[in-house]
This record gives structure tokens, sequence and C-alpha cells, in this order.
């Protein structure tokens, strides 16, 4: 064994020597490259990975959970400011269902199971309208949790007293609650309807006008009664062209920026000033035909042409003198020479009549403001955003500008007068809004490029076995060559002198320093 380790160490330091320089790096980066693979195999798979447990959690929720994992031995993380646990991707399914079965989470909020379990003799009337009170806000705040767009609701109320005593003022209840939309749903005016008749209905003696109701951003959401005044009505229609303007306009923009410098490099505000005044007039116009003569169509033509010649009589006498004679009238009259002509011509047009009935639009807008601020290419440096950038995007919203605001008004206005309703800004972002973790159970891109790199190490690897396989049949050849050109050892001999000279070498090998000092004994003696 020790003959064959030595000989394949020969063979290995042989076939490094007769390698170059560049063989020989790359067989060594090749190695190092190898182990680097098998490490990264090896911590890639070892890891752990972890998935939400349970999320939107309270800090009191969190608390529990992480106090019972932490008994059991199971690791956890906490994420998203505490409200997010997460543990072993392969351990999800099962610590819910264990967890669910031991009451976790407990909110701590009491419901009408709770009343059930504490019912007993030694309850008083005021611990039992305590916790009734508090288990109708649990399952208040439960049906308002069903409506879409609210995350979260908590639900305080506040019930009258009774009393024996006639009182001036009948005492009503009151109700508060706030709700969690997450920041991104807009209730609509049905749905915060339906919430105050949820709440109204479900307390008694409960009024819409005793219900507040609010978001976490303490925006009130107010109750509007659907039969109320028209210019109520007039001013939501308006308030709401208004900001379906001011969200197109902002969205066109927001795209439009955010593919030039990135979805969440820009920030755009638009501000409106609309003009509701709505004209309704008739107009009744006569043009002609032919603009240019100004001339119609001829319908109709009369032309008369008269001529005499001739001299003209003398009148002769008194007019009117004699007894059968007209007053007035020439008695006699004699010829005489004269020229006579006359022409006449009618000619009846036709124009264009024109009836117009004209209802203007119901809006106009009569100014626009755009505000864009930008994060540079390096947020504390606001000068690495080139100038040509800001100039680009301010002549994108000068056109936004010039196309948007009515002509009539955009005529009053002076050359450059749109440039003050734009402003540009360049500024470091301070808070980005954060994603959500995606979590699935697909394998990482990580897992295909490793057992890809494997896969190609076991290629080269199976490759140098067939070079190396190939050379050993050439080393084997050339043995068996060699060997072929020694010549046979002589037979051995069996005399006396040939057994003394196996034991020597037999000596020689096991004992060195015996076989020394009989060779020494020898030579002494000679």
């Amino acid at each position: 064994m020790k003959e064959k380790f030595l000989q394949f160490r020969e063979k290995t330091i042989e076939y490094w020597r007769n390698r170059s320089t560049g063989q020989k790096t790359l067989i060594l980066g090749f190695i190092a490259f190898l182990f680097l693979i098998i490490i990264l195999a090896i911590f890639f798979g070892t890891r752990t990975n972890y998935a939400p447990l349970y999320s939107d959690l309270s800090p009191e929720e969190t608390g529990q959970i992480k106090e019972t994992l932490d008994s059991r031995g199971i690791p956890s993380e906490l994420s998203n400011n505490g409200s997010t646990i997460r543990v072993p991707e392969t351990q999800v399914d099962s610590l819910k269902v264990e967890l669910a079965s031991e009451g976790l989470p407990d909110s701590g909020n009491i419901d009408y199971s709770f009343i059930e379990d504490q019912m007993g003799f030694g309850m008083t009337d005021n611990e039992f309208d305590t916790m009734e009170r508090a288990a109708m806000q649990t399952e208040l705040g439960a049906l308002i949790e069903n409506i879409e767009g609210v995350e979260a609701a908590n639900v305080m109320i506040t019930l009258p007293e009774e009393s024996t005593w006639v009182a001036e003022e009948d005492e009503r209840a009151s109700a508060s609650v706030v709700i969690d939309t997450g920041g991104t749903t807009n209730l609509e005016q049905n749905q915060i309807r339906a919430l105050y008749h949820l709440v109204s209905k479900s307390v008694p003696d409960l009024s819409v006008d005793n219900i507040v109701i609010m978001n976490e951003m303490f925006e009130y959401f107010d109750y509007e009664n659907p039969a109320s005044n028209s210019s109520m009505n007039a001013y939501e229609e308006q308030r709401s062209i208004q900001e379906d303007i001011e969200k197109d306009i902002q969205s066109q923009l927001q795209q439009m920026l955010g593919k030039m410098m990135g979805m969440n490099k820009v920030v755009v505000s638009v501000t409106t000033d609309l003009d509701f005044t709505q004209e309704t007039r008739e107009e009744a116009l006569v043009e002609p035909v032919d603009e240019e003569n100004m001339e119609g169509i001829e319908v109709s033509a009369e032309r008369i042409e008269e001529a005499y010649e001739g001299e003209a009589p003398e009148d002769g006498g008194v007019a009117g003198a004699g007894e059968e004679d007209v007053a007035n009238y020439p008695a006699g009259a004699a010829t005489g020479e004269g020229d006579y002509e006359r022409e006449e011509e009618r000619i009846n047009y036709e124009v264009n009549r024109i009836h117009r009935e004209i209802v203007e639009s119901p809006y106009k807008i009569r100014d626009l403001g755009i505000q864009v601020m930008v994060e540079p290419p390096e947020p504390d440096n606001p000068d690495s955003l080139a100038p040509q950038t800001i100039t680009d995007i301010e002549e994108i919203l000068s056109t936004m500008v010039n196309t948007s605001i009515d002509k009539s008004y955009l005529e009053d206005m002076e050359p450059g007068e749109t440039d003050d309703n734009i402003f540009v800004s360049a500024q470091e972002f301070n808070g980005q809004p954060e994603l959500p973790e995606e979590t699935g159970t697909s394998i990482p891109m990580w897992m295909y490029i490793t057992a890809g790199l494997l896969l190609l190490a076991v290629i080269v690897l199976l490759i140098m076995l067939v070079r190396r396989r190939r050379e050993e049949e050439d080393w084997t050849e050339e043995e068996v060559y060699a060997a072929e050109q020694v010549p046979d050892l002589p037979e051995e001999d069996d005399s006396e002198q040939a057994a003394r000279r196996k034991q020597l070498e037999k000596l020689a090998q096991d004992n060195p320093e015996e076989f020394s000092k009989l060779l020494r004994t020898w030579l002494s003696d000679d």
C-alpha cells in the first residue's frame, strides 16, 4: 500500500511538473472555485428560511406569541416595528394550529362568550353592565372590519345610566369609532352612511347625531343626508369634478416623469381653479351666401326698360278755362320735339338665416398650478441633478398648463405668465413607502444558480477523470514496452553461496545496524 501511494505521488508530481504556468493557474483556480461553491451550498442549504406567522399584531399580542415561542425553543424574528412575527417556514402551518388551540393571539377583548363563561351568582349588575358594553364594542368592531376598505376598528360606547328620578332632559347614548383604512382607501359616502346606520341600530337609543367616526389620520367622516339641499349637492358635484381633473393631470405627469426619473424619484401635486359658470343663449344670425361680395342667392328678378323720342306738345289756352273743361287740365297741346327713357330692376335675394341655442360647458379651467419634487441621483447633493433635466421638466409642465387652461382665459394672460404656475424642486426624500414582503414557496433563484454551478463542476471533473484515465493507459503501455525490452533475469542459483547472499540481503533490509556491524567485523578480520 505504501509503495502504491509513493508511486501515485511520484506520478502526480511528474504530471504537475509537466504542466505550463497557465495550466497550473487554471487548475488551482478551478479547485478554489469548487471549494467556494461547496461552502456556499452548505451555507445556503443549512440556513433557515423565515416566513410570517402573524401580521398586524398589537404589542400585547406580539409579546404573548414571542414568550410562547421562546418557551418552546422555537427561533423567531420581529419585523415591521414589532407588528409581524416570523418563524421557520417549515413550522408556520403547525404553529398556527397549535397556537390557535391555546387561544393565541389573544387580543384581550371581551365578547359575549366571555360573559357566558363568567356568569354566576356572585356577579353584580355593574360588572355585568361593564362586560356587556365591552362585548358590544368588540362585536361591533368586528362587524365594521368586514366592510371593504376597513382593516381595523376600535369602538367606544357610552350608555346613559338608568335613574328612578324624572329628569328634565333624557340622556342619550353616544359612540366613537376609529377605523384604520391603511392610508390607501377612501370610503364612499354610501359606505360612510352604512357605518353610521350599523352603529346606530346596534346600540339602543343611539342617534346618528351622537356618533363620531374618524380614521387613523384624525380625519372625520361626516354623515350626509341624501335629502340635503341642492346647494350642498352642487358643491359636492363641483368638488368631485375638480378632484377628478386634478387626479387625471397628476396621474399623467406622474407616469411621464416616473418613466424618465423613476417612479419613486418623483412626486407631483396639482391644483386647479375652475369656473363653473354655465351660460345658455340663443342666436338668430343672418349671413350672406357670398361673404366676399356680401350677396345672397337670386331667387327672383324683374327688369323694366322704356324709351321715347320726339318733341313734347305745347300746352295752349288756360287750363280749365271753359265750362266743359276739366280743372287744371290743359285745354290744348301743340306738337313739339322730345326724348324719354326709363329703366327699372327688382331682384329678390335669399340669405343664410342661422338659429343657434348654445349651452356652454359646465366648467372651464381658469388657472392651473403644478408642483414637482424630484430626488437627485445623489440624495445628499441637490446639485447632482443636471440643470438640463430641470429645464426639460419645466417645458413639459409648461406645455401641460398651456393646453389645459381654457383659451378664453389664456388669451387674457400676458406672455410667460403661466411660467409662475410651475415649480420644480430637487430635494432628498425622507422616507420611502415600505412594500410588504413577498412570501412564497417557490425555489429561490440562488438554488438554481448553485445547482447549475455544481453541474458544471461535475462535468469538468468527469472530463479531467477521462483525460487522466487516458494518460494512465499511456503510462501503462510505456511500462509494458519497457518491461519487454529488459532481458530476463538469470535463473536462481540454489547453491550455498546464493543462500548466504539472500540471508545477507534480508539482514540488510530488516536490520541495517546489525548488517553494518557484521560488515565491519569482516573488514577488520581481513
